[in-house]
Order: structure tokens, then sequence, then C-alpha cells
């Protein structure tokens, strides 16, 4: 079974191994009845599993997760899935203390129950502690949305803290607001310390690097009903603004969790409260950088909840282009044009050029001093895999070069994008460093078979320095002569 993925149907199965971990997981039978939960309607367990009891979210989910598989060549295991499956529906939190003072792991609601206590207490508390500040906020990013796109600004806490120092509100905790702030100071600086499970913790790091829906491109749309789709580009606006004008926008859809809403309302109250002049005049700059980590945590925080529904992450179109040509058991027509590309990128024009001065990984010599063959461009195909009997592939391949010289290039996920981003007007210059390291080992394992490939050779050209000098092969022996400029 390691031969393939568990996030694909097998032949003979009509789901996914993943798919029925996952409902068996989220099943209703499988949780406290709806009213009996000691947190109430802010349990952020019980929110996520009414959430992925839906078929469509749950698929979305399995989507994602099977985005990352491709796009890091990384197989999700069993151990790897029970792992992320307990983290995203039960949490991963500490053990307290009974009254006895023996410790004991309280269950997923209990813990959601004694913060919910906790933060109801800080309203009227004269002393406050780092847990009931951040109450609050740990359960609302203790859904499943958050908890598999977990990071936020690690830098941003040290900046927040010498600035709400500046503006005198860093000791203001009779008030809500600077109860509000303080409490996202400390929440911030946990994050920079390790809080993930150890088991999956590298999984979800690499998950948040290439997906994180907060880096979705503005010009997505994202369902928030059933019939209802909002452009990325209009919620960053208006969060960009003020809170107020963004939670009014998103508020309508009632997509949010009640401890989403929460959060969101009270970082509004904060965001009002440094716009005041008797707040502002000490030090503007000071309000507005705090203004600004506050919109971004809070736009950051819806995206996530309503972009993680429906797969709307980064490069999600990409991605499912990708996972078309790795899946479809006819890629002739998806690979047509990504063979083109790929041609255009390892030829120089109508041209293949191998150095001779230098092998794979050495710099170019002065170009005086270079000397280079000169061969018919090499072509890119589809590289034909046997499948009959087999576990389907995870990558395709394609084939460059002809007859001896013809070598198999892996179609990775990191060639593909640049592929696909050269067609939007990328350029070759700015190919990231494991695709154009991908490039150059292919045209150097060609390199070694074109000059021994007589066939090849009989038309080819040895050009020699900067002067345009050109050796080709004759009747009697070689000719030199000076090459034509374009």
């Amino acid at each position: 079974m390691d031969a393939e993925s568990l996030l694909v149907k097998p032949d003979d199965e009509p789901v996914a191994p993943a798919e029925i971990l996952l409902g068996q997981a989220t099943a209703s039978e499988m949780w406290p009845e709806r009213g009996q939960c000691p947190a109430g309607d802010k349990c952020p367990f019980c929110s996520s599993q009414a959430i992925l009891a839906r078929d469509e979210h749950r698929v979305s989910l399995l989507k994602i997760l099977r985005w990352y598989e491709l796009a890091s060549g990384k197989r999700w295991s069993f151990r790897d899935l029970f792992s992320l499956t307990s983290y995203l529906l039960a949490g991963h939190h500490p053990a307290v203390h009974a009254p006895t003072g023996t410790p004991h792991q309280s269950t997923p609601c209990q813990w959601a129950a004694n913060l919910v206590e906790l933060d109801q207490k800080a309203q009227s508390a004269s002393k406050h502690t780092k847990q009931s500040l951040t109450a609050i906020f740990h359960l609302a990013t203790s859904g499943y949305q958050h908890a598999l796109f977990h990071r936020w600004n690690r830098n941003a806490a040290t900046s927040l803290r010498r600035d709400l120092r500046d503006l005198g509100l860093e000791k203001e905790l009779d008030v809500e607001e600077g109860r509000t702030l303080m409490g996202l100071v400390y929440f911030l600086s946990e994050r920079k310390n390790h809080y993930l499970p150890a088991t999956i913790a590298p999984l979800l790091e690499g998950l948040v690097d290439t997906l994180d829906p907060a880096f979705a491109s503005p010009d997505s749309e994202v369902a928030v009903s059933g019939r209802t789709m909002i452009m990325l580009g209009d919620l960053d606006t208006r969060f960009s603004r003020s809170l107020a004008g963004g939670i009014e926008f998103i508020r309508k859809y009632q997509v949010l969790s009640p401890n989403e809403l929460e959060v969101l309302k009270r970082l509004s109250a904060a965001d009002s409260m440094l716009s005041l002049p008797i707040v502002r005049r000490k030090k503007p700059a000071a309000a507005s950088r705090t203004q600004h980590i506050l919109r971004d945590f809070a736009c950051r925080l819806v995206r996530r909840s309503i972009c993680t529904r429906t797969a709307a992450v980064a490069d999600a179109s990409i991605l499912q282009a990708f996972q078309q040509v790795v899946e479809d058991s006819d890629k002739h027509q998806h690979l047509h044009e990504v063979a083109r590309q790929v041609k255009e990128l390892l030829n120089k024009g109508k041209e293949f050029e191998v150095s001779l001065t230098t092998t794979f990984g050495q710099p170019l010599p002065p170009e005086q001093r270079q000397a280079t063959l000169v061969v018919h461009q090499s072509p890119v195909k589809m590289f034909p895999q046997s499948t009959p009997g087999r576990p389907h592939p995870p990558i395709c391949y394609l084939k460059v070069g002809q007859g001896r010289s013809a070598q198999p290039l892996p179609l990775t996920y990191e060639l593909f994008k640049a592929v696909k981003e050269l067609d939007r007007g990328l350029s070759p210059a700015s190919l990231p460093r494991t695709v154009v390291a991908l490039l150059d080992t292919a045209k150097s394992r060609l390199s070694g078979p074109i000059v021994r490939d007589l066939d090849l050779l009989e038309d080819a050209r040895i050009r020699v320095g900067a002067d345009g000098t050109v050796v080709t092969r004759s009747l009697n022996g070689f000719n030199e002569s000076k090459e034509e400029s374009a």
C-alpha cells in the first residue's frame, strides 16, 4: 500500500482510504450530541466536526492534502494521516492539573470549556494572566482551518509590544481593547516556540509554505454560500481600510464561527480606538503599525476560514492542472504545451548547445576561451510508461533528446509551475533555482551521448571564442570560418 497514494481511489474501490478515515472520524455518533458539549457553541472541535461532516467541505480538505502530496513529492502515510486527523479534530493542548496536583489530560471539549470560562472571568477580573488574555485567540484558531494553516507573523509580537509601550497601552488591561491587544501579543509570542506535535510538524510547515490561503490570488473567487461567490480582493480591500468594514462585509454570509466573530469584534474595537486622536497624537506611526498588524491578522483569519472549506489555496489553478496531468489516463493533451515550453528552455532557438570546456557544475570560462558544440535542437516528447498491472505512477516523465542520447526528465510540480508562469509572462531569468538545476542536469545528461553520436555530429559545428570562429566537418577534415551574426 506504500506504493500508492492514500488520497486516490484504488481501481477496484469506490472511495480513497483517506476519505474513509476522515468520514469515520467526523461521524456524528462519535461526537457529543448537539447541546451536550460543555463548551456549547463555542467549542472549536465540535464546529470542525460539523463543517467536515458535510461532503463538500470534507472533499475540499482531502483535495488540499492531495495537492500538497503532489507539490512536495511526499506521500501521506497512514501514520501521518492518523496524526493529522487527530490534531485537526482534537487539537494539541498540554495536560492540566487536578486539585490534588496530579496532571491529567482533559478532553478537547473540556479544554475548550475551560478557555471559555477563563475568557469570561477576564472581563471582570482585577488581575489577568496570559492564559486568560489569550483564551479567545486559542478558541478561534483551534478550528481545523487554522490548525492546518497555523502560521502567523512571528516577528509581529516584538514590534507590537514595542508600539503598545510607546502608545502607553501595554498596561491598559482594565479596558477590553487593552486586553485584546496584549492577548494578541502573548498569542503571537507563543508561536515563536515549537508548538506543533513532533509527529506532523515538518509536514504542516511545508503545507503552509506551499498552500496557505493567506497568499491566494486576490483575483480568486471563493464560495461563501451555495449561491454566492466573493472575490478575495474585495475582502482584502475592506479589511485594509478598517476592521469594521471587513466584518460588516463578511458577517452577512454567516460563514464564520462564534469564536472567530468574537475575536474580530474585539480586534475591531481596538482598531477603532487606535484611530482616536487622543491615542494617535502620542505616536501616530506606532498606531498605524499596530492597526496594520491587527488588520493583517484579521484578514488572514477570515481568508483561511472560508478558503479552506472550498480548497481556494495559493496556486489552486496550477495544482488542479498538475493533478490532471498526473492522474488522467490520457496525458497527451495536457503534456503537449508542457513539452513545448520545456523544449524552448532546453534549446537555444533551433539549436542545442554543449559546452566542451566545462563539466557539470563548473562555471563557464571567459567568452574568448569558450568552445561550444552546436547541434540541431533536442526534441521533448511524452515518455510512455507501462502501467498495466502496476500501481499508478506518482509522477510523469518527459523524453528529452532522440536516439541513443534520449533521457527521461521528471515533470516535477516546480517545473510544471514554472512552465505555467512562463506562459503568464515570467522571464526565464527568474526561474527558481531548483528548476534551473533540473534543466542544467538534463542538459548535462544529454551532452555526454551527443558528443559521441556520429549521426548528430554530421551537421554539427563548434563555436570557438568570442570572435565568431566556427569549425565544421568537411569531406577532407575540418574547416574554419566566421559565423554570420544574426
